[in-house]
């Protein structure tokens, strides 16, 4: 979980009227710091990764899976102009990770083109991360801030 210490000038105190959710995010009694919600882990070179928010990791057949990696890899496909993951309830793994997509202009849907985003994610990640099911959008739902609603994706699984 990335942490910041708490301690700028600038730095929110809390969650307006949410005392449960300040104190839930918020660890420390003198030296206070604050837990994100987001993951990410620092490689061997000295890098930093995100791996995406904490709830929207997936877990498939006992592996963690961050939805941000899964997601670059769909968007590093031509075909792809958007997409987004999300766990699928599954009775052998769990959960399997389940990609919506956005097609570029020029690119129709098909079961071809499935397979050849999901051997695309299959070679840029390990075996456990690509997308066992496609399926294709003409939009993806967004906040007013462009943000993809992903607990609306997982709400139709």
């Amino acid at each position: 979980m990335i942490a910041q210490k708490g301690d700028y000038p600038c730095f929110f105190a809390g969650y307006w009227e949410q005392p449960e959710k300040t104190e839930d995010c918020f660890v420390g009694e003198d030296d206070r710091w604050y837990l994100s919600g987001d993951l990410g882990h620092l490689d061997e070179d000295g890098y930093f990764w995100f791996e995406g928010r904490a709830d929207d990791v997936i877990l498939s057949a006992g592996y963690r899976i961050g939805p941000f990696e899964v997601e670059s890899s769909l968007g590093e496909h031509p075909a792809v102009a958007e997409g987004a993951v999300v766990p699928k309830p599954d009775e052998q793994r769990g959960n399997i990770v389940k990609a919506y997509v956005v097609l570029s202009d020029g690119h129709d849907p098909s079961t071809d083109l499935k397979e050849d985003i999901k051997q695309h994610v299959r070679e840029e990640l390990a075996a456990h991360e690509y997308p066992r099911e496609i399926e294709f959008r003409d939009e993806l739902p967004k906040t007013v801030t462009g943000k993809i609603r992903r607990t609306e994706l997982r709400d139709e699984e």
